[in-house]
């Protein structure tokens, strides 16, 4: 007796097999587009018949447009029978073509807002434009008949382009016509009677620096899934690069597959984030489209970015129709061009300007910059420091690629960085922090930035770069190796430049916005780069999700304040943290602490659970090996405990000890609820509009939303000292480095190179902050060695609150950190410093001028030496402001 077996009915032949296996297939989407169809829609353009005819020609009609070997009679077999339901059945399929408008209209919208100006002509070429869905569609972003002077739709179809007449006709649009052409033979001189006296046609398609431009074109050009349809999209590609204006814009949206080995040494594609497919997915979806003679290869994208130059990229899936690869791009002519600043040479006055800025040298013009080079080689000078955006600008320039897409943004914040290497990829596109826990109005006051300042400081989560921002320096340039953290800090930039506060608010004050993805696209998108644009498309379920908890509860730093508010849930202590947070009084806020929270919340179980371990303070606070050694050395150091050295439960009493007198302080002299916002984001998830950082004011918002309010912050992704070993000596004021070298190797050679790196490009009289987790960094002998003295400003020591922070934060790995915790350091690079002590400083105290505390610690001949008047406890805890001499 035989049993059944399922393997008998599938068929041998493996041809027949790939036949059953895409028919399954079509027949799934068929039900996922009936699924999202209108189901109470009798109009055959839509609902079960337009979803039949659209399987009937995709999968099962045979071609008949092969017997005349002709481009348009191909096209004609294909949409004849489903030109009447091809918006219909299109809308699940082609995803990205709203975003791409949205994007392009607030391009437009940008620069008609800047050109300050009589109104322009405005022309608008849609190639492929089929029947005329994306222009009806952009009337949700502008009015199309009065922003557009004249739109041409373009396309080779007759079926498509009589739906397109038919749709224009019914919206009574009159400045819009249907061309049915090849896109290679269209040229705009044959419908715009203006531009003929004027144009100037090239006879070929024009050199990177041709003077043979246009001084009229299209002001806009899309292309929505058409690239993908045409057979020779090499000239096509090259047509419109004459088509477009100098001053233009393009854009595409298309699918796509590609491997990222493709892109290997590749700087002018806009980013790599999500682009790469892998094999199987190359291998399919080429396969499935080529049945309907749509091309996939990577040529296709891979030309248009050759031939344009790259203003924003955005790679990702259409997951609704099983993981389609699809892309967004936004594109220009190859050598970057101004309307306020026509010329020439603007794309290499560009290049000059950005890498004077990213290196505080001197501007100078090409020419200005051709005669010194030809100075130094006849007086064998040695060549001067360029930045990195320099170097990559002039490797594209001389093998005619485009430049890196940093260059064609409308703002030059952010200074290129190449996301292909390592050290950048290794942070897997997580920030680790969505707020500084620096406190900036201590900054404020030990700094005292003024209108002449150039400021270097790491970036975190770029709220005190905000707050330096608001006193008016010179320049700032926020350093951080992990890209998403400057990503942060670009968003913020932005809303400023473009969001009403109410807007701002919701952003980042409570930390979720429902209509984020919207304003992204239409309002923020012309202020940030490319990298910065696609990392937030990809999370602005951040803001917008119901299932998100916000902002606040993304990056690395989630995991600790998760587990806070899972601990107060476990020992029912939300209800007290509320009323704690509502405490009016420092009275009433101490004894809800002392009475219903601290014994229960700073426990010995808790401290060897969760705070001693090692893992856990890695990935939450990202306190890596070495800067939990130093506390573990503090704490020994204090207690003069012998024989503890060798047991494996010190370091988990040294960071126990340390919360605890973190805490204590907190609760004893600050105002959770009024004026600790640290804390209460932390355990309330969002800000209050009592309780915010400073850039959260209206009325900083008044006065960082002017125009060119950021005109001097310079935005670098790479480590702190390949962007101080690169700037001009004597030009910066103020650095404020952090903890970054408590990252470093004890004895190694990192520190000695950032110490003189920073002494370089110090001004005489420029100060550094430098704040450390250790109580004696190893590092202070370095600054000494190196030409710097010390003035202490402020001490933490046990009971006492050095700021609304009092805690060691860090980040990743190898970034530029922070930390706010016992070892405070200011340096100026002056070396005429009188040394002044003031240990167990306080909040209250902050705007006094410091006094010595019960101990001190002087400085002689260039050496840190122990006061015997210091108690034990008290004779490592330090805060310190240092003098840079120069060397």
């Amino acid at each position: 007796m035989s049993t059944f077996s399922f393997s008998n009915w599938i068929p041998r032949d493996p041809y027949i097999q790939i036949y059953g296996i895409a028919i399954v297939l079509a027949l799934l989407i068929i039900i996922v587009f009936l699924a999202s169809a209108p189901k109470a829609d009798t109009d055959q353009s839509s609902g079960l018949v337009a979803y039949l005819t659209f399987f009937y020609v995709s999968f099962l009609k045979p071609h008949t447009g092969d017997l005349s070997n002709s481009q348009q009679d191909a096209l004609e077999s294909f949409y004849r029978a489903q030109a009447s339901v091809y918006d219909a059945t299109r809308k699940s399929l082609l995803r990205g073509r709203e975003d791409l408008l949205g994007l392009l209209a607030a391009q437009l919208k940008y620069r008609a807002a800047s050109s300050h100006g009589a109104k322009p002509r405005r022309v608008w070429v849609d190639i492929g434009g089929g029947t005329g869905y994306n222009i009806e569609a952009m009337g949700d972003f502008v009015s199309v008949p009065d922003f557009f002077t004249a739109v041409y739709l373009v396309d080779f179809s007759p079926s498509l382009c009589d739906v397109a007449r038919k749709r224009f006709e019914r919206l009574g649009w009159k400045n819009v016509k249907v061309v049915c052409q090849d896109a290679r033979a269209f040229r705009l001189e044959d419908h715009e009677p203006v531009a003929l006296d004027s144009k100037v046609i090239p006879s070929s398609p024009p050199s990177y620096f041709s003077t043979q431009r246009t001084c009229q074109g299209a002001d806009m050009i899309t292309m929505s899934y058409s690239l993908s349809m045409i057979p020779d999209f090499y000239s096509v590609i090259d047509s419109l690069c004459s088509l477009l204006s100098p001053f233009g814009i393009i854009g595409v949206t298309d699918f796509y597959v590609q491997s990222i080995v493709d892109l290997t040494g590749r700087n002018y594609t806009g980013g790599v984030f999500n682009r790469h497919v892998n094999w199987l997915g190359r291998v399919f979806w080429r396969a499935w489209f080529e049945m309907d003679r749509v091309g996939l290869e990577a040529g296709r994208r891979d030309y248009l970015e050759y031939r344009f130059g790259t203003m924003m990229s955005f790679d990702t899936r259409n997951y609704r129709m099983g993981g389609i690869p699809y892309y967004i791009w936004v594109g220009c002519p190859k050598q970057p061009s101004s309307l306020l600043e026509p010329s020439t040479n603007y794309s290499q006055e560009v290049i000059e300007r950005l890498d004077a800025a990213a290196t505080e040298s001197p501007y100078l013009s090409p020419t200005e910059h051709r005669n010194a080079l030809i100075r130094d080689a006849e007086t064998l000078n040695p060549p001067e420091i360029r930045s990195k955006a320099f170097d990559a600008a002039v490797v594209n320039l001389a093998t005619n690629l485009p430049l890196p897409s940093f260059f064609y943004q409308n703002h030059h914040w952010r200074i290129y960085y190449d996301d292909h290497l390592k050290k950048h990829k290794q942070f897997n596109n997580e920030y680790i922090y969505a707020f500084t826990w620096e406190d900036a109005r201590v900054d404020q006051r030990l700094l005292r930035i003024g209108e002449h300042d150039v400021v270097l400081a790491i970036t975190s989560a770029g709220d005190n770069i905000l707050a330096y921002a608001m006193e008016g320096p010179k320049r700032i340039h926020a350093v951080d190796l992990n890209p998403t953290q400057n990503h942060l800090l670009e968003l913020k930039v932005a809303a400023f430049t473009a969001l009403s506060y109410a807007d701002m608010w919701k952003v980042f004050g409570e930390g979720k916005h429902p209509s984020f993805r919207e304003l992204l696209i239409s309002k923020l998108s012309p202020h940030l780069s490319s990298r910065a644009l696609q990392y937030w498309l990809e999370n602005s379920s951040v803001f917008t999700s119901r299932g998100s908890n916000g902002l606040y509860e993304t990056g690395g730093s989630r995991y600790a304040i998760k587990l806070s508010k899972w601990l107060f849930r476990l020992l029912g202590l939300s209800s007290d943290v509320r009323r704690l947070c509502a405490a009016t009084t420092l009275n009433e806020q101490r004894e809800i602490w002392h009475k219903r929270i601290r014994g229960a919340l700073l426990n010995r179980l808790l401290s060897w659970a969760v705070v001693s371990n090692e893992q856990f303070l890695w990935k939450a606070f990202g306190v890596p090996a070495a800067q939990r050694n130093m506390i573990t050395k503090d704490f020994l150091d204090q207690e003069s405990v012998p024989g503890t050295t060798a047991r494996s439960d010190i370091g988990g009493r040294a960071i126990w000890e340390y919360v605890v007198n973190t805490l204590d302080p907190v609760i004893e002299n600050t105002l959770i609820g009024e004026d600790n916002y640290f804390y209460l984001l932390c355990v309330q998830g969002s800000y209050s509009r009592k309780c915010h950082p400073a850039y959260l004011t209206p009325k900083a918002h008044v006065k960082l939303s002017r125009p060119g309010a950021f005109d001097g912050l310079r935005i670098h992704t790479d480590e702190i000292n390949e962007v101080i070993s690169r700037m001009t000596p004597n030009t910066l004021t103020i650095a404020v480095v952090m903890d970054s070298m408590d990252w470093m190797t004890p004895g190694g050679a990192e520190a000695s190179r950032q110490i003189s790196a920073l002494n370089r490009a110090l001004k005489l009289g420029g100060r550094v902050l430098l704040r450390s987790a250790g109580l004696s960094p190893w590092y202070c002998k370095e600054f000494e060695e190196l030409g710097f003295t010390a003035r202490r400003v402020s001490a933490r020591v046990a009971g006492s609150c050095i700021d609304r922070v009092n805690i060691p934060v860090l980040r990743g790995a190898r970034t530029p950190s922070h930390v706010r915790s016992q070892s405070d350091f200011l340096l100026d690079a002056s070396g005429d410093a009188p040394l002044l002590v003031a240990l167990g400083m306080s909040l209250r105290d902050e705007d006094k001028t410091p006094t010595p505390g019960d101990g001190r610690r002087v400085l002689q001949q260039g050496h840190w030496q122990n006061s015997p008047q210091i108690p034990p406890r008290h004779r490592v805890s330090f805060n310190a402001r240092l003098r840079a001499k120069s060397i």
